[in-house]
């Protein structure tokens, strides 16, 4: 699907890592996951710097990570298998960045050992499996590496948090063992404490709702304590004195969760001006996008606000309702777009809009039904008078 190359920033003299598109199918699916991870900020996770076009081509560039794969020291050190000792420790620090991904509402889809780079920092995660949903039909493995992926991955079937875990665990036993566990056929390991085995085995767990269910429950069957919070939520929102943060940041981040989005935001009228007020927002562009205003009629999200019903645009930017200059300011220019009114009654209070979907796929018709069932409960959790809020304080 694409190349890595080793750059340098002609600006700074640093190095950097910059991967180019060679599969111009999933141009979009490029775009929008690197604009995804271009948005998340923690120091287990590789950085990514800029998207950028040119003749040649479609790249984003990252920061460079200097070290080995833990692939590469298992090759070197393993006897087969690595020390207990260092290979929970990886785990630990693979765990601080999944738990911080997975509260974000991604899924990495491919941990293994190659994707686990050892810094002076410490472990850290890359590769965040661009356009890796490959055809299994056709004989080609599903998203993730064969031997690692969980069993309902390599099936076919839906990816989730889980899956990541289930991958983590295998990655783990392999580091243990010098080769990762069968489906069915395990064997022991050896040199390995019983409890280690058994929390192990617990997160390779067949069925995915038998299986540990987070990177913070992993660790502390593993080590017997809580991964550190190193992480920070990308939601955000205005201060508003009749509306809790909390709720505001929450409801944004659900909806990017239920539809798969790379961002989501909530605008509310503001009565005194008739303007829409990006009250929160969650994801790519959230920082810049927080507090913009548009005058009703302006843009995708005025349009829905004035005429009270749902638009989806697959390609914004041929849509001639699209505030390309709005878009701009926050550095981040959607490509397909599903804005809903949020309504209580005959009213219109504000509007939710999910912009691109991460699997590089279009909104259409078929997902309006399930988003205005979604803004009616974001109206309904939005709308808290100064009486409201009150009770709401009290629970």
């Amino acid at each position: 699907m694409g190349a890595v190359y080793r750059c340098v920033d002609r600006s700074d003299g640093s190095e950097v890592a910059v991967k180019r598109l060679l599969d111009q199918s999933q141009e979009a699916r490029f775009e929008i996951e690197a604009r995804l991870l271009a948005s998340l900020r923690h120091p287990r996770i590789v950085s990514a710097r800029e998207y950028f076009t040119d003749p040649s081509g479609d790249f984003f560039s990252m920061e460079f990570v200097s070290g080995p794969n833990l692939a590469e020291l298992l090759d070197r050190d393993g006897d087969p298998g690595l020390p207990l000792e260092d290979v929970l420790t990886y785990v630990e620090q693979a765990c601080e960045a999944l738990d911080y991904v997975h509260r974000q509402r991604i899924v990495h889809r491919d941990i293994k050992p190659q994707n686990l780079i050892l810094a002076d920092r410490g472990v850290i995660l890359v590769d965040f499996g661009v356009a890796r949903e490959l055809d299994w039909r056709s004989g080609t493995a599903g998203v993730g590496t064969p031997g690692l992926m969980a069993p309902e991955v390599f099936a076919g079937g839906a990816v989730s948090d889980r899956s990541d875990i289930y991958s983590l665990a295998a990655t783990a036993w392999t580091l243990l063992n010098g080769s990762p566990p069968g489906y069915t056929r395990r064997g022991s390991l050896k040199g390995v404490p019983p409890w280690v085995e058994q929390a192990l085995l617990r997160a390779l767990e067949f069925m995915p709702e038998q299986r540990t269910p987070s990177a913070v429950a992993l660790v502390a069957d593993l080590k017997r304590r809580i991964v550190r919070d190193l992480g920070s939520d990308l939601a955000l929102s205005v201060p508003d004195d009749r509306r809790p943060a909390s709720l505001l940041e929450a409801v944004v981040r659900t909806a990017a969760g239920v539809f798969d989005a790379a961002a989501a935001s909530i605008a509310l009228l503001d009565e005194a001006t008739g303007e829409a007020v990006f009250h929160a927002a969650w994801g790519a562009g959230a920082r810049e996008i927080v507090g913009v205003r548009l005058a009703r009629g302006q843009g995708i999200a005025g349009s829905v606000l004035l005429a009270g019903e749902p638009i989806v645009v697959p390609q914004c930017r041929s849509d001639s309702r699209f505030a390309s200059q709005v878009a701009a300011g926050t550095g981040y220019v959607p490509v397909t777009l599903l804005v809903v009114p949020l309504r209580r009654g005959s009213e219109v209070s504000g509007v939710l809009s999910l912009l691109d979907r991460r699997d590089g796929t279009p909104y259409g018709a078929d997902d309006v039904g399930r988003a205005e069932l979604f803004g009616e409960l974001a109206a309904i959790a939005v709308d808290l008078g100064p009486t409201a809020l009150a009770g709401h304080e009290a629970d």
